[in-house]
C-alpha cells in the first residue's frame, strides 16, 4: 500500500480503540495518503513531473510532520478544491481526517508538541434536498421485479422503502439478529440500533426464508445470500436495485441504494406525521442536524401551514 508506518498504527488505532469501520478507514486512508503527497510536491521533495498517484510516501516520517503549519493545511485544502475539484462536502471530509490524525499525534501518542489541525476549519456544506422516489414511484419499483431470486430481491427493497437502511447495515443482516418483528442492525461507528419491522417487513422476510437455499451455505448467518450461498455483497445489491430501477422506467443515474434510504425517510415524514427525534433514532443518525433535512420537503404542508393561519382569510 505504500504506507508510512506512522499511518499504519494511526489505522490500527482507528479500528482497535475508536471502532471505526472499514469503510471510514478506508476515507482516511484515501484523505491522508493524498495529503502526505501534497506535502512532498509542497516542500519540493519529488520532481514536478511526477505523476501525483506516483509519489512514493513511504519515507514520510515524524520528522517531516513536525513541520507541517496550520498554513499547509489550509494549502491542501485549497489543493483539493482547485486541482482535484472536490466539492464542500468532500473537502469537510479531508478536514475531519487531518484532525483526527493530528489530534491522535498530539493528544494520544505524543508524538508532536503542536497540533496545527485545532484551528483548521471545516468549509460550509452546501445545503441540498435529498433525492427520493415519490410514493407512486416507490410502488411501481417494487411491482418491476421478477426472476429466479425474486422473492429475495423483493424482500430487499421492501427492507430498503420501509426501514431508511445503509447499504452496509441490508448486506451484513444476519438471520439471528431477527427476533419477532425487531432486527438489529450494526451501523456507522460499529453502534448497533433496533428497527422495527412493519407488516411488509415481516411478510417479505418470511417468504424468502422459505424459499433461502438451506444446504451447503458459505455463510449461514447471513440472511440474505447470493447464488453461489454467499453472503449477498453491497456490489451485487447495488446491481440488483439498478436493474429494478431501470425495469421500472426510472432514472438509474438519479437513483441508488442511499436514494431508497432518502425515500423510506421521507415516506416515513410525509405519510407518517414522524417525529423528527423518532426518525433520527430509525435511520441511525449521530446528530438530529443531519436528520433535519427531511424536514424542508414538504412543500404541500407548509402550504398548508400559511393558509392555516386565522388571518389568511381576511381580505379587503
Amino acid at each position: 500500500m505504500n504506507t508510512p508506518m506512522i499511518l499504519d498504527d494511526f489505522f490500527d488505532y482507528l479500528y482497535a480503540i475508536k471502532g471505526k469501520s472499514e469503510n471510514t478507514v478506508k476515507e482516511y486512508s484515501y484523505d491522508l495518503r493524498t495529503f502526505f503527497r501534497f506535502l512532498k510536491i509542497r516542500y519540493r521533495l519529488v520532481s514536478k513531473d511526477t505523476p501525483f498517484d506516483e509519489i512514493d510516501i513511504s519515507d514520510i516520517d515524524i520528522d517531516l510532520i513536525k513541520k507541517v503549519k496550520i498554513q499547509d493545511l489550509i494549502s491542501y485544502i485549497s489543493y483539493t478544491d482547485r486541482t482535484m475539484n472536490n466539492k464542500n462536502v468532500t473537502k469537510a471530509r479531508k478536514v475531519a481526517s487531518i484532525r483526527s490524525f493530528f489530534k491522535y499525534l498530539h493528544n494520544v501518542v505524543n508524538l508532536i508538541d503542536q497540533n496545527p489541525a485545532i484551528n483548521l476549519e471545516t468549509p460550509k456544506k452546501e445545503q441540498r434536498h435529498p433525492v427520493f422516489l415519490t410514493l407512486d414511484e416507490s410502488l411501481k419499483l417494487l411491482d418491476s421485479i421478477e426472476g429466479r431470486n425474486k422473492v429475495r430481491d423483493y424482500a430487499i427493497l421492501t427492507l430498503f422503502l420501509n426501514c431508511g437502511l445503509r447499504l452496509s447495515e441490508l448486506s451484513s443482516i444476519d438471520i439471528d439478529k431477527i427476533k419477532e418483528d425487531t432486527l438489529s442492525v450494526v451501523g456507522k461507528g460499529n453502534k448497533e440500533r433496533t428497527i422495527y419491522l412493519n407488516e411488509a417487513c415481516l411478510v417479505a422476510i418470511n417468504k424468502y426464508i422459505k424459499v433461502r437455499p438451506k444446504k451447503d451455505l458459505k455463510d449461514e448467518k447471513a440472511l440474505f445470500l447470493s447464488n453461489r450461498k454467499n453472503r449477498i455483497s453491497p456490489r451485487a445489491i447495488q446491481h440488483l436495485v439498478k436493474k429494478y430501477i431501470l425495469n421500472a422506467g426510472l432514472d438509474s443515474k438519479k437513483y441508488s441504494t442511499h436514494k431508497l434510504r432518502h425515500t423510506a425517510a421521507t415516506l416515513m415524514y410525509k405519510h407518517g406525521n414522524v417525529d423528527i427525534r423518532a426518525l433520527q433514532q430509525i435511520l441511525g443518525h449521530a446528530s438530529v442536524a443531519t436528520t433535519q433535512i427531511y424536514t424542508h420537503l414538504d412543500d404541500d404542508r407548509l402550504r398548508k401551514a400559511v393558509n392555516s393561519n386565522p388571518l389568511s382569510k381576511k381580505i379587503k
